[in-house]
């Protein structure tokens, strides 16, 4: 097949490579999805109340959240509505920044949390850690640094 640029095909092997970290990105997170259900979560509930868990007094503006988690502000704002309505954050009004508004972690967000983190790493674990050597997790991690790092320049995101 020709194509209208000097962009080489992928080889059969760089296909194969491609098409199985496709696979494997798209199962994996099929399969953590999964397991957060029993909870009442999904993947990218977790992933902000893991954002804000983790952030100085809980809380986070709405755009860094968003920055965070690859969300369109639009998309997090819905998530945000379904998470409050679960009682799990709340916003908050800025202070400095009228227009501006945080995601704050609740108490029962943080129970959430307390109760759910263990599940999630076990499963982490099952699913993903357990299944490699110890020196293969630090060659993946050394192979998908760089990539993770040129991806965030272009985005122009630290």
């Amino acid at each position: 097949m020709e194509t209208e640029t000097a962009t080489p095909w992928l080889t059969e092997a760089e296909q194969c490579a491609w098409r199985t970290h496709l696979e494997v990105n798209r199962l994996l997170t099929y399969q953590l999805e999964k397991d957060l259900q029993p909870f009442g979560l999904t993947i990218n509930d977790y992933e902000i109340l893991v954002n804000l868990s983790e952030s100085e007094d809980q809380r986070l503006r709405m755009s860094d959240l968003a920055t965070a988690t690859l969300q369109s502000k639009s998309r997090l704002s819905h998530q945000i509505t379904r998470m409050e309505n679960a009682g799990l954050v709340r916003r908050e009004h800025c202070e400095s920044d009228r227009r501006g508004l945080y995601a704050v972690l609740t108490e029962q967000g943080m129970e959430t949390m307390r109760k759910v983190a263990p599940h999630h790493v076990e499963s982490v674990r099952k699913h993903f850690i357990d299944m490699m050597a110890p020196e293969a997790l630090q060659q993946l991690r050394a192979t998908l640094t760089p990539i993770a790092e040129q991806l965030r320049a272009e985005r122009g995101r630290p």
